[in-house]
């Protein structure tokens, strides 16, 4: 409500600010003023000075963003391959910025030297090979240089050879949850398909299938520190994306067909949660949360919780109203910890199997009094019927 009434201010401080001047300009009647529309040395000094005004808070800026905005950028990555991801990040940043510094320089400095001015003509250059030749291979050498890197780099991301020992994991993707499915010991997920949704098989698994008999469903992604983990990504209904942010990784879940994306883990949560970044961003957060809770209970309401961080999956996808709500938590273990983990969790198919068994022993007890209900009428049509004859 606060916002709404901010933005209704300005709209009629903006109005007022135009009324103000053609105000001005009724009064200006009769006055000496040049009307023609055409620009003079005045006006196109007043421009030529607006450029570099324009030069100096393009740069105020940038430079204020990279301040007040770089905490935010996530320092260590979790994964094996984030190092190469984030080089090449900042390998794109500083070219970026340095083109940037050079030409937007030469841009409004040039728009300042050859500004309008009486008597100055402009010189036509019909072509210049030689300055043609310079603004095109230029870029072309940087681009193909970011582009080859960026191919180089997503190719090692993707790559995993068919002998490496690798753990595979399906993520399933529907509006507006995720859940988890391990390949058990076989390593090998069981077919699914959404046709095959029915109760709680919520992922539509082929229960019939061999593969299938080991799987394991869950809510909560639990993975081996050190494992090369290979992602089996599907969706449900629409397009949703995996976004793992820490550890690098972003892949679309695409309706009807299996996607993929694979990382090797290598800091534990614990591990991630005592990184000095990491402790100085909680800080941050606990300092807001708090600020927020004492204002919460002089309102009489529930105060907020501290934050403690998780690595968590998001859909990086606008999938519909719940959008944001979209996430999975995700732990990372040590080895051990993570078999300890996995070791007391049914499968899917036990899971479907223990829910039947009690469905039909919550309907035995009705069907068993209902049979019984019919042997007692039996049995007073039995005994009435003498009577009767009598």
């Amino acid at each position: 409500m606060t916002s709404l009434l901010v933005i209704i201010v300005l709209l009629l401080v903006g109005v007022a600010i135009w009324q103000l001047t053609k105000i001005f300009d009724l009064t200006q009647v009769g006055a000496n003023r040049n009307n023609s529309q055409i620009a003079n040395n005045n006006d196109n000094n007043i421009q030529g000075y607006l450029m570099f005004g324009f030069l100096a808070f393009l740069y105020i800026f940038v430079i204020y963003g990279l301040f007040a905005w770089g905490h935010l950028v996530l320092i260590d990555p979790a994964s094996e391959h984030g190092a190469d991801y984030d080089n090449l990040m900042w390998i794109t940043f500083g070219v970026v910025f340095f083109v940037l510094a050079i030409t937007q320089v030469l841009l409004f400095y040039f728009a300042f030297k050859y500004r309008g001015a009486e008597g100055k003509k402009a010189v036509y250059f019909a072509d210049n090979d030689k300055l043609e030749f310079i603004w095109t291979i230029i870029p072309v050498f940087v681009l193909a240089g970011l582009i080859l890197y960026g191919l180089y780099t997503w190719t090692n991301i993707m790559f995993v050879d068919e002998d490496e020992d690798v753990m595979v994991v399906e993520l399933y993707a529907k509006q507006f949850a995720w859940t988890a499915r391990y390949s058990g010991k076989d390593n090998v997920l069981g077919k699914a398909n959404v046709r095959l949704i029915e109760g709680i098989n919520t992922m539509g698994v082929d229960l019939e299938d061999p593969n299938a008999q080991d799987d394991i469903a869950v809510t909560e992604l639990h993975i081996p520190k050190g494992k090369k983990i290979v992602f089996k990504l599907r969706s449900q209904d629409v397009l949703h994306s995996a976004f793992m942010p820490h550890f690098r990784a972003q892949m679309n879940c695409v309706p009807g067909m299996v996607t993929q994306f694979a990382f090797r883990p290598i800091m534990t949560t614990d591990e991630m949660r005592q990184t000095e970044h990491m402790i100085e961003k909680v800080d941050n957060i606990n300092k807001i949360r708090a600020k927020k809770s004492a204002e919460l209970v002089a309102n009489g309401e529930s105060p907020l919780d501290p934050y403690t961080f998780d690595y968590l999956l998001l859909c990086n996808k606008i999938c519909g109203a719940s959008h944001y709500n979209m996430q999975m938590k995700i732990v990372v273990d040590t080895p051990q910890e993570f078999q300890n983990w996995l070791k007391d969790k049914p499968t899917i198919v036990k899971t479907v199997i223990d829910e039947k068994a009690a469905k039909a022993a919550e309907n035995a007890p009705v069907a068993a009094s209902v049979a019984n209900k019919k042997v007692d009428s039996a049995k007073v049509a039995v005994i009435a019927a003498p009577v009767a004859v009598k």
